[in-house]
């Protein structure tokens, strides 16, 4: 560990924000990560956020867009600001958070047309004009006077119950919401007093912003966070972006976090909060430049993932507070790292967007590769150490599932052996980083051998372990974390004389320029959506089939637009609602890569019960993967337990205690894509909780 010199370091030095005091110049801003129970910031959530104040943030911003009235239902977690029992579980967290060094400060909003009409208590939902969202797909009926009064009077109180919850500020939510749905012309069609030029679209937020800092009073911050610049034809432009934000200056704002684009379908929303495979801080500039113009403190997050970037925005003077969100949602002890002089161990991120795709996908955010986020209250972020007996571990395997179960186990203090047969750690991540969009993935392969090498692990790349070599290791516990192989056993004939998309990854197919591919994806993730992308640019005419109603279920509204943007520009064909069942040689010569004559895919519907045919000159496949257990099977009879996991005692974080071989020499375990074809964040979720209680 180095003493780094704190007093140098732009991003320790402390900021006053109006009488606040923050200790640093970080901050975790506003987002929902789904966390809250009934609407209301219980213990789960409060303990994200705990985690970030203990891990030295400055500033942590809650309720990303906590809503302020029953007919903004949520639509991805929100709180419930309009209940009076939300103000004690705020008091919790404040008082939590600062006592651990940190302030905490609220989003508030309504959302207005980002929503359903069918959840909540179907109340109608409202906007400015009625004007479908394409996100949530709600149309809104255009606000009445009564609307308009009644909305400004939920926000004066939700504000007051933030003051009484003990927060140090809230922050007015001006994107994509109802709020900012007057101030933009492109949702803005009113012909009342609240719509025309800039100076009537401004009333309402006028309206909204001075019965808040009425209801406050002038001592509790009012900042907001607010797009400047739509970047959308018809929209809000950046002169009257900034016109409008000097006006709200004068009503009573304190800062602002800035925002450039919109948020209302997949493609904006992942340019206003771009994913991997773009530049970091890419709206930089921009944020000067309103800091330049404007006479408040300005915040600003927007792919700001390391500390080398944030440094810049800083010392630049391109911004006064920096929004370090998903960087710590990968590691809340990142500014901890940074001050104890170990900032090369800042667990990265990747900008994979899985925090914001789980919340639609399977309920809640959750890091691509951090488990412990969001599971708090069962896991802690940094691994202790055991204080029972060092026990001899050996692991096989350097995929993400290996290489987190060394670490845990060297973490815990154990003696760890670490095989894999490739010369380079990493398995399947090596093959989706392939697609040079997605290189920021071996990030989640490079800290970890880095990690692993501080702990002490053996590894030894290049190496295929067999019985023999992990029963020399004369180990305790075995942990089999051997992945899987492409699965083509789906097809009724013609198994040999497919590719998969590991065969397109790894570059042993690579079909010639205006080659004829069809490419086959009933898993509906990530591998053929890469293999495809990385297929067209090569110049290969391709046709994606695939048995479901929608291209791709399993890539989220933030990752598919890159794909479908690949799709667009290389005239990609895409057939829906096919199942390719058999694949067989053409009699006719030329066109596939041995000479032997074209492919024939057979294609059925499930709806019409009838067959088509293509004539291609590749089929590639991806129908997940079958578990590489061979060394698994073999190494299971002189096991102690036979491979058998507790599952109750796993759920528990409780060690493994199952015996049903008293001989058995070792306890003995498989992992990850090992066990059965699934995604990174399983994958070392699994190897976390199995080896957490060792």
């Amino acid at each position: 560990m180095r003493a780094p010199n704190t007093n140098l370091d732009p991003l320790l030095q402390p900021f006053r924000l109006k009488h606040l005091t923050l200790r640093n110049r970080v901050v975790s801003t506003s987002h929902e990560p789904a966390f809250g129970e009934d609407g209301l910031p219980k213990d789960r959530y409060r303990a994200y956020h705990l985690e970030k104040a203990r891990g030295g943030v400055g500033l942590t911003m809650i309720g990303g867009s906590a809503v302020v009235s029953p007919d903004s239902p949520p639509s991805f977690g929100n709180l419930l600001l309009y209940r009076d029992e939300i103000v004690p579980w705020l008091r919790l967290l404040a008082d939590d958070v600062h006592a651990a060094g940190a302030a905490v400060m609220c989003q508030v909003t309504h959302l207005g047309r980002r929503t359903s009409n069918y959840t909540g208590d179907w109340l109608p939902v409202v906007a400015a004009s009625p004007l479908r969202e394409p996100a949530h797909r709600a149309f809104p009926k255009a606000a009445e006077p009564w609307d308009l009064d009644r909305i400004v009077a939920d926000y004066a109180a939700a504000a007051v119950r933030c003051r009484e919850g003990g927060l140090d500020g809230i922050e007015l939510q001006s994107y994509g919401h109802f709020f900012d749905g007057f101030l933009s012309p492109a949702t803005n069609h009113r012909d009342d007093e609240y719509g025309g030029d800039l100076e009537h679209r401004m009333a309402f937020p006028h309206r909204v912003i001075r019965a808040v800092r009425e209801a406050v009073g002038p001592d509790f911050v009012v900042g907001i966070r607010m797009a400047l610049d739509e970047d959308l034809p018809g929209g809000l432009t950046f002169a009257e972006g900034l016109a409008a934000a000097e006006q709200f200056t004068a009503d009573g704002i304190d800062f602002i976090s800035a925002i450039r684009g919109t948020i209302e379908s997949d493609a904006s929303l992942s340019r206003t909060i771009p994913s991997m495979g773009t530049p970091l801080g890419p709206f930089l500039d921009f944020t000067g430049e309103i800091r330049r113009r404007l006479d408040i403190p300005v915040m600003h997050a927007a792919r700001i993932a390391d500390p080398a970037t944030a440094r810049h925005a800083l010392r630049e003077g391109l911004l006064d507070l920096v929004g370090m969100t998903r960087a710590q949602i990968a590691d809340p002890h990142l500014v901890a790292k940074i001050t104890s002089g170990d900032e090369d161990r800042i667990r990265p991120c990747v900008g994979a967007s899985y925090c914001l795709d789980a919340i639609y996908d399977s309920g809640d955010t959750k890091c691509v590769h951090n488990p412990a986020t969001g599971r708090e209250l069962q896991i802690p972020h940094t691994v202790p150490a055991a204080t029972g007996p060092r026990r001899k571990a050996v692991v096989v395997g350097g995929g993400p599932a290996g290489l987190e179960a060394a670490r845990v186990l060297a973490e815990r203090g154990h003696d760890v052996v670490l095989f894999e047969a490739g010369d380079q750690a990493g398995g399947q991540i090596r093959l989706a980083a392939q697609n040079p969009r997605r290189l920021d993935l071996l990030g989640i392969v490079d800290w970890r051998v880095a990690e692993c090498k501080h702990l002490g692990v053996d590894l030894r790349l290049g190496t295929y372990a067999e019985p023999s070599d992990v029963l020399a290791e004369h180990p305790d516990l075995v942990i089999v974390a051997t992945g899987g192989l492409p699965n083509r056993s789906f097809l009724t004939a013609g198994e040999g004389l497919v590719a998969d998309t590991w065969d397109v990854m790894s570059g042993s197919l690579r079909p010639r320029a205006g080659s004829e591919v069809l490419i086959y994806d009933d898993h509906g993730g990530y591998p053929a959506m890469d293999a495809a992308e990385l297929l067209a640019t090569h110049g290969a005419r391709l046709e994606y089939v695939t048995p479901e109603r929608a291209l791709a279920p399993d890539v989220g509204g933030m990752n598919s637009p890159a794909y479908l943007r690949a799709f667009t520009e290389h005239d990609v064909t895409v057939t829906l609602t096919r199942r390719l069942r058999s694949v067989r040689r053409d009699g006719g010569g030329g066109g596939a890569r041995d000479g032997g004559g074209r492919l024939v895919a057979t294609l059925f519907s499930e709806y019409t019960g009838t067959e088509t045919e293509r004539a291609v000159d590749h089929v590639v496949v991806e129908h997940g993967t079958l578990p590489n257990d061979e060394l698994y099977t073999e190494l299971l009879p002189a096991s102690r337990n036979f491979g058998e996991v507790d599952h109750q005692a796993l759920l528990a974080r409780e060690a493994q205690t199952v015996v049903r071989n008293e001989a058995g020499r070792y306890q003995l375990f498989r992992i990850g894509d090992a066990v059965t074809s699934r995604n990174i964040h399983a994958a070392v979720y699994d190897a976390l909780r199995l080896c957490l209680p060792v």
